[in-house]
């Protein structure tokens, strides 16, 4: 039992910063993306006996967090919007933090499931196949989700963003 706990220890320790982070792309909101985050490492704690030695503990900890996300999305309301707002410090309203609350505004306007393809597939550059794994959809949904998804913030965001 003691071996179970510290691998479950390590896997925290290395995942954690990429849920997060993953959670923040989704939601833009870092208080609720550090609760998905522990949302979905109670959750695989509660399985780990099951899956920690024979689950690909990356693929199941995005599959975990992306269904927390999913089901937090249904609770909440659809006319409540989650905006970060910028700290007062030095170069807070430099091109960058002005970059980056574009690109979330941008992200937040497409549906969840395409939120969390694009996410995936363009910041966590996981492949086509581990995308629909993840998700439960099929490789077509995913390529053409992408590619709709992507022509949509291209739309919002004008020619002079480069996206891929």
């Amino acid at each position: 039992m003691k071996e179970r706990d510290a691998e479950f220890a390590a896997f925290v320790g290395a995942a954690t910063p990429r849920l997060r982070r993953t959670a923040y792309l989704m939601c833009r909101d870092w208080h609720l993306a550090q609760d998905l985050t522990q949302l979905t490492l109670a959750k695989m704690y509660a399985s780990w006996a099951r899956i920690w030695r024979t689950a690909n503990l990356e693929a199941y900890s995005r599959r975990v967090l992306m269904n927390a996300v999913f089901d937090q999305k249904k609770r909440r309301s659809d006319s409540e919007v989650v905006l970060a707002e910028l700290p007062d410090r030095p170069g807070a309203g430099t091109p960058t933090a002005e970059l980056h609350v574009t690109l979330m505004r941008a992200l937040a306007t497409l549906p969840v499931r395409d939120q969390a393809i694009v996410v995936l597939r363009h910041w966590e550059d996981q492949s086509v196949d581990t995308v629909a794994e993840i998700l439960g959809v099929s490789a077509s949904v995913v390529k053409m989700q992408s590619m709709r998804s992507l022509t949509r913030l291209r739309e919002l965001l004008g020619e002079e963003f480069i996206l891929q």
